[in-house]
C-alpha cells in the first residue's frame, strides 16, 4: 500500500475506539479510553489521526508549551506498520509544532526500541539524556531525544 488514499485529519471523539484499539495492540500499558478522551479535549494537546477511509491507521500528537513541544504518543496500527506512515505522522506532528511556534521537540522513546530510535534519530533527533526506569511496567529506562526546530 502506498501512502496515496490516507488523510491526516485532527483527532476527534468519534476516533477515539479506534486509538483505544491501536493503544492495546501497541503497548504494554496502553492509555485509557478516559484518557485518550481526556487529551482530546485538553488545551495544550495537539494530536491527529491518519485515516484509511473510516479506519483510524496511525495516530499521534504532542503537548505544546511555550516554545516546546513533547511528544506523548505515537502508533501504526499492526496492519499498517513498515510502510512509511509512522515517518509520515512525525513529519506532520514536526511540522504542526513548528507552525505553532515551538522551537524544540522532545520525546522518550524505550531503550530497547531501536527501530523508533532510527525513526526519530532519522528525522533529526538527538539523544539528550536517559530517565533510568522510567517505564513502569517493565523498569526499562527511557532515552530523551530532542529536535531544533
Amino acid at each position: 500500500m502506498a501512502l496515496e488514499g490516507l488523510e491526516i485529519t485532527k483527532m476527534e471523539h468519534a476516533h477515539s475506539e479506534q486509538v483505544y484499539q491501536i493503544e492495546e495492540l501497541s503497548f504494554i500499558t496502553p492509555w485509557s479510553r478516559k484518557s485518550i478522551r481526556s487529551e482530546i479535549d485538553n488545551k495544550t494537546g495537539r494530536y491527529i489521526v491518519i485515516l484509511d477511509g473510516e479506519k483510524v491507521a496511525a495516530y499521534g500528537g504532542f503537548w505544546l508549551v511555550l516554545d516546546e513541544a513533547n511528544i506523548n504518543n505515537v502508533a501504526v496500527h499492526p496492519d499498517y506498520r513498515g510502510r512509511g506512515i509512522s515517518k509520515l505522522l512525525m513529519n506532520t506532528l514536526i511540522k504542526m509544532a513548528a507552525d505553532e511556534g515551538a522551537k524544540h521537540m522532545y520525546l522518550e522513546v524505550r531503550s530497547s526500541n531501536s527501530v523508533a530510535q532510527g525513526l526519530y534519530r532519522g528525522l533529526g533527533f538527538k539523544m539528550i539524556g536517559l530517565r533510568s526506569g522510567y517505564y513502569i511496567d517493565t523498569g526499562e529506562d527511557a532515552i530523551v531525544m530532542m529536535k531544533e526546530l
